[in-house]
């Protein structure tokens, strides 16, 4: 269906507004029959490899119980269960699991091995997280936000904190090919890079929206979606109090909330939190935030995308 039997997920870049469409409609049928107690078999019969570099609680349980769930059998492989690009090249490492599993997964650090096992492996691959996107968390931020906002064009999105981040890269491509008004509000040593903005703001002008990239917090004001993430990304620790001290004034807190001033907004956040950092506790408990709900749709947006890609 749309082109997507067969197809990686690697980065939302290669997929339309059609494509993503249907896997969040798909995702929506699947959540429902699960809420009413159906099991499916659509992945019978199917091994997934689920390689992971970084440590997970979201994509590692989202992907396993997706996978159960539909009939698929996972194999989990850390970083000390085989020798990718240790022993073994990508390349060949991809040979090997393609041919005894029908799909891979991978969360880990480079893009560029994701892209590897894609080239080499002859089956489909999803990027579970690396260092530049996350496009399996945007599927579910989008069903989030549509089920909590009813629809996403023309809505105002707003991220704010580490503008340069897989997140902001990741929602910029998502947002923009939607229709949906994004703005990253970021100091500028930490905006994204200005040919990944230039490539969404063409997406966002082939969808009628627009992509903003700005240091000023008054922006928010207005937003239906208020979204953060950790000021440092895994594997740049070493960086956290220069971040803190330079991101304190981006933090989510009560007061930004009152410039945004918009009764039906909702706030976001990938997860895990750092309480008292970016968001402080106040809105993370609070009433408009709907970041559980966001952490669900990462399994039915998951097994949305192993359906179409196998099924």
């Amino acid at each position: 269906m749309f082109g997507l039997k067969g197809k990686s997920l690697l980065t939302l870049h290669d997929f339309t507004k059609e494509q993503i469409t249907y896997l969040l409609d798909l995702a929506s049928e699947l959540k429902s029959k699960k809420r009413m107690g159906i099991k499916g078999d659509l992945l019978k019969g199917k091994n997934i490899a689920l390689i992971f570099e970084k440590p997970s609680t979201r994509t590692r349980c989202a992907f396993t119980v997706a996978c159960v769930d539909e009939g698929a059998h996972p194999e989990y492989l850390g970083k000390n269960d085989i020798q990718l690009g240790y022993k073994e090249s990508v390349e060949d490492t991809a040979r090997v699991l393609g041919r005894l599993f029908d799909a891979i997964e991978f969360r880990g650090f480079s893009q560029k091995v994701v892209e590897g096992l894609a080239k080499y492996s002859g089956v489909p691959v999803y990027n579970g997280l690396t260092d530049m996107y996350h496009p399996t968390q945007i599927l579910a931020d989008l069903l989030t936000m549509k089920e909590h906002l009813g629809n996403l064009e023309g809505k105002k999105f707003v991220y704010i904190g580490d503008g340069r981040n897989n997140m902001a890269n990741s929602l910029l491509i998502g947002c923009s090919k939607m229709g949906i008004n994004v703005f990253i509000v970021a100091p500028k040593m930490l905006w994204p890079d200005e040919e990944h903005i230039n490539k969404c703001k063409d997406y966002a002008k082939e969808s009628g929206s627009q992509v903003v990239v700005t240091e000023c917090i008054d922006e928010v004001a207005g937003a239906d979606v208020v979204y953060t993430d950790v000021w440092c990304s895994m594997g740049e620790e070493d960086k956290a109090k220069e971040r803190i001290n330079m991101l304190k004034p981006y933090q989510v807190n009560a007061e930004l909330i009152q410039r945004v001033d918009n009764s039906k907004m909702i706030f976001m956040h990938c997860l895990p939190a750092v309480k008292g950092n970016e968001v402080t506790e106040e809105v993370f408990e609070s009433k408009y935030s709907v970041v559980f709900d966001e952490a669900e749709n990462r399994m039915h947006t998951i097994k949305a995308v192993m359906v179409a890609t196998l099924a």
